[in-house]
C-alpha cells in the first residue's frame, strides 16, 4: 500500500510533474486523492535515490506502475502511471533505466504490451518514448465546456 513517506513523496513528485507542464495552474490538490485511491500493492512504486558526500540521501526520480485493460483485445497490460526525474538529474539515463524496469516488470507478469499517457506539450518525454520504440495508438481529445 505504500508507507506514509511513499504516499507523500509520490504526491510531491506528481505536483512537480504537473507544475512543470502546467505552470499557469495553481491547484493540484486532486493529485493526493489520486494517490489515495490508486496506490496499492497492485501498483508498484520505485524510487531512485542518490547519496551525497555528506551521506544525505535525496530522491531524484520515481516510477509508478499499474494495470489497465486493452479496450480492443480485452487483455490486461502494464501502464505507466507516473515517471518523473528531477530536472537536474535528467539526460543521465535514469528515465531510460526506469522504463526498462517497467518493461521487465510487465514481461515478468506475462503482459504482451505496456502503455503510458504523455502530454503532447511534453516534447522531451515524447522524444524519449519514441526512441524507446513506443508508438501512438490512440489520441485522447478534450473539449472545454466552460463559457469563454
Amino acid at each position: 500500500m505504500g508507507s506514509g513517506r511513499d504516499r507523500a513523496l509520490l504526491v510531491r513528485f506528481m505536483h512537480l510533474t504537473y507544475q512543470e507542464l502546467f505552470p499557469q495552474q495553481q491547484n493540484f490538490s486532486h493529485l493526493a486523492k489520486t494517490v489515495e485511491r490508486y496506490l496499492s500493492t497492485a501498483t508498484p512504486l520505485w524510487w531512485v535515490e542518490t547519496e551525497s558526500s555528506s551521506q544525505k540521501i535525496t530522491t531524484v526520480a520515481t516510477l509508478w506502475l499499474g494495470t489497465v485493460i486493452d479496450q480492443v483485445r480485452g487483455e490486461r497490460y502494464a501502464h505507466i502511471f507516473l515517471i518523473f526525474v528531477r530536472p537536474e538529474h535528467r539526460r543521465q539515463g535514469i528515465g531510460r533505466g526506469l522504463m526498462q524496469i517497467a518493461e521487465d516488470w510487465a514481461k515478468a507478469r506475462g503482459d504482451r504490451q505496456i502503455g503510458l499517457q504523455v502530454f503532447i506539450s511534453n516534447q522531451p518525454a515524447l522524444n524519449l518514448y519514441q526512441r524507446l520504440g513506443y508508438d501512438s495508438q490512440s489520441l485522447s481529445m478534450i473539449k472545454s465546456l466552460s463559457k469563454k
